[in-house]
């Protein structure tokens, strides 16, 4: 039976002569310790492998059911390929595996050969898994924005941009018209002829989908000048990759495109290379998620029948591996086996990835009664950090204070202990005496912070954390400058300032680089992988993560890296749960969980029991949910955590209004807005206000919902510009409602254009 949510991964690395590899479970990517296997290949064999494989998949085109021994001959050389490429190892496991998504992590001097077309003497790869490419490349690898899931899709075709492919305005203008009853799902744009590059360039990022129909022609003296014809010229990989900016790429390009008159076909491996994986490349490392191209000319029906049949299924929910696989055989069943233009096609991304269904749901989207009222990425600002970053103090520092007076670590214990009891002013009167005696004993000054934190006093914890970092940098002490730096960023990461919170990570991981101080190189990561996550970027966030634990992993011997290796399973589950892979988040969840108990860490399990509790709505089981609730806001409670308990509020209303009980659910909202003003947290606030408006919606009144919606807009003009463009959309929604405020709709409207 197959693991639902879980993909497996073929790895694959070339040296020489030699192909390294190992296929594991998406979820093992952090292990330690890995296994691979290797085998010799003759380069040379494998090329004219390759060449005969094209070669045969050009000659089938056409004539593949009257000559049934060249689709017989296409078949043995693909078993070959599998024979000679892959090890004893990685053939048992992709025999006997159950699970459906195969992500393929390959090399870029592997790309050329088609893996996807391996046979196992059974059956094709492609035909039994559900595949995507991943590329490791030696280009560097510019830092990009990753596009986040809206409400509404957007798309784009781009149909006979040259005016000369009348299948290919016909193939467009017949997908626009499929699939234009989906307006609640997509809004589709269509545009050809007079398609020129400038065009392209300028629209390119407005669109979550660019489908492409027209030519891709192939520079054999300059392969890099290959590119999508228009009509004035070539849209180039050198041309994408000027085009890498602040703004994001479309989550998916299909470029169904023929091949031209200067497609070389004595050289089918070179083109496939060049003008495929190259333009391919372009995309990917500008930020495109997926991109799926074809290896060979595009015969008019069988291209419209893949893309439709593979947009039918995308706009269904499902993954975008199964369109792939489910395309494939589509075309078999209505062309037969033989004719392989099944395997025209490749896809570049992560196969298990949906674009509709299990997106990202906003609290500022639509609720229903059949859609469990899920959270988007913004309420997940209740990280765990805001309780870790309190009571570790000592634990992880502690020792490295430096030579003080004795009564100056008594102090400071005694304030230790009367903060993790929540008695905040007591503690705070005996640190600022310990600060005036002694400035030295720098670990005073976070902890103070951390209690100004607490009370909702963030200007004040901003300037201990100032203090803290001027007086580490005056004693030259790189491990509390690195610490100071990473709290900053922190803070300025609660308060919705990204920008800034990010600088001041990255000034910790250099300084801890510099000192060669891995507990709080391993931080940094930590805290940079949840700003990706906060951003929706959850490829980066798990490489950073992964990081992150493989270095406190190899120390966990030592209690600080122990303790850092709890964060990271536990921030691994929210990323896991924000992707809504329950099965994985649970797992990490727990992993943590026994960390914290075994260090005897009670007061840091809030944050456990609230994301626990997220998935037990998910779950629809809202008893179970509501008890995890209570236990982590009584944790907050216990120890007068504002900023704890301004999110646990937010978390609480939204079950009640799942429940439908919205007296209940406004009543927590707005407990909710006195606290997140009081500590000025910026996304908490948008977050309750965006969740009062919903409230007062569903019970019907709807000057009250736009009252609370326009306050939510406000906020996240400033600090959000996607939250901004929902909370817009529900307003204009609700004026659309009421002809009689008509005005501010047009005002909408105006925006909007």
């Amino acid at each position: 039976m197959e693991k639902e949510g879980v993909s497996l991964i073929l790895e694959i690395l070339r040296q020489e002569n030699q192909l390294k590899m190992s296929v594991f479970e998406h979820r093992d990517i952090i292990s330690t310790v890995r296994h691979y296997s290797q085998c010799t290949v003759a380069t040379e064999e494998i090329d004219a492998l390759c060449r005969d494989a094209y070669h045969f998949l050009d000659r089938i085109h056409g004539i593949g059911n009257k000559e049934p021994d060249l689709y017989g001959n296409f078949k043995k050389t693909a078993q070959l390929l599998w024979e000679n490429l892959l090890t004893r190892p990685v053939k048992d496991r992709l025999r006997t595996s159950l699970l459906k998504d195969l992500v393929l992590l390959l090399d870029e001097e592997l790309m050329y050969i088609p893996w996807e077309c391996l046979y196992d003497g059974n059956d094709f790869l492609a035909l039994k898994f559900n595949m995507g490419r991943l590329l490791r490349s030696a280009e560097p690898v510019p830092q990009v924005q990753y596009r986040s899931v809206t409400d509404k899709i957007r798309m784009l075709i781009l149909a006979n941009p040259t005016g000369d492919l009348k299948s290919a305005y016909l193939e467009g203008i017949n997908i626009k018209n499929q699939f234009d009853k989906k307006r609640d799902l997509i809004k589709i744009d269509f545009k050809s002829q007079e398609i020129d590059a400038l065009y392209v360039k300028k629209n390119l990022y407005d669109y979550d989908i660019i489908h492409y129909a027209g030519h891709c022609e192939y520079d054999a003296q300059d392969p890099k000048n290959t590119g999508w014809v228009l009509k004035d010229g070539r849209l180039s990989p050198a041309d994408i990759g000027k085009m890498i900016r602040s703004n994001s790429m479309p989550f998916l390009i299909f470029s169904n495109a023929c091949q031209s008159a200067l497609h070389n076909r004595g050289s089918p491996v070179t083109t496939c290379r060049e003008k495929n994986y190259s333009l391919a490349a372009a995309f990917l490392l500008g930020g495109v998620r997926h991109y799926i191209g074809s290896i060979r000319k595009v015969e008019d029906e069988a291209g419209f029948v893949f893309a439709k049949e593979f947009y039918a299924h995308l706009f269904r929910g499902e993954k975008v591996g199964e369109c792939m696989r489910m395309s494939r055989l589509k075309l078999i069943h209505e062309h037969g086996v033989n004719d392989a233009c099944w395997a025209n096609y490749l896809l570049y991304g992560d196969p298990s990835f949906k674009m509709f269904g299990a997106k990202a749901h906003s609290s500022c989207a639509k609720i229903s009664k059949k859609t469990p009222f899920y959270l988007s990425t913004r309420k997940l600002v209740r990280l765990f950090t805001i309780a870790v970053c309190t009571s570790a103090v000592s634990l992880v520092l502690y020792m490295q204070l430096p030579s003080v007076h004795p009564r100056s670590y008594f102090a400071f214990r005694q304030a230790n202990q009367l903060f993790l009891k929540g008695k905040n002013q007591q503690s705070l009167t005996i640190l600022k005496q310990l600060i005036r005696e002694d400035s030295r004993f720098v670990q005073a000054y976070p902890l103070v912070a951390d209690i100004y934190q607490r009370l909702g006093q963030n200007d004040q914890a901003l300037q201990a954390y100032f203090a803290y970092a001027m007086e580490s940098q005056k004693r030259k002490d790189g491990t509390h400058l690195a610490d100071a730096y990473i709290k900053i960023g922190w803070l300025y990461h609660m308060q919705g300032e990204y920008a800034r919170s990010l600088d001041y990570y990255h000034k910790g991981l250099s300084i801890s680089k510099e000192f060669h101080d891995k507990l709080n190189e391993a931080t940094a990561l930590r805290k940079i992988a949840v700003w990706f996550i906060d951003k929706g970027n959850y490829n980066k966030a798990l490489e950073l993560l992964t990081k992150s634990s493989e270095i406190n992993r190899e120390r966990q011997n030592q209690a600080g890296h122990r303790y850092n290796l709890a964060c990271d399973y536990f921030d691994l589950g929210l990323l896991f749960s924000d992707k809504e892979d329950m099965a994985t988040a649970r797992e990490f969840y727990n992993k943590s969980l026994k960390l914290f108990q075994s260090l005897k860490m009670k007061h840091e399990l809030s944050d456990y029991y609230f994301n626990m509790g997220e998935m037990c709505v998910f779950d629809k089981q809202y008893s179970k949910a509501l008890e995890y609730y209570q236990a982590g806001l009584k944790i907050d409670q216990a120890q007068n955590n504002i900023a704890g308990l301004a999110s646990d509020y937010n978390m609480i209303g939204e079950l009640y209004i799942e429940l439908e009980k919205f007296e209940e659910a406004i009543a927590n909202f707005e407990k909710g807005v006195e606290l997140a003003k009081r500590i000025k947290a910026k996304p908490e606030l948008a977050l309750a206000y965006c969740n009062l408006g919903q409230a007062y919606k569903r019970k019907g009144q709807k000057n009250k919902a736009r009252e609370y919606f326009r306050l939510a807009q406000e906020i996240y003009q400033i600090i959000d510009i996607d939250e901004y463009a929902k909370v817009k959309k529900e307003l204009l929604e609700l004026y659309e409602q009421s002809p009689s405020h008509t005005p501010f709709g047009h005002q909408l409207r105006k925006e909007q254009s």
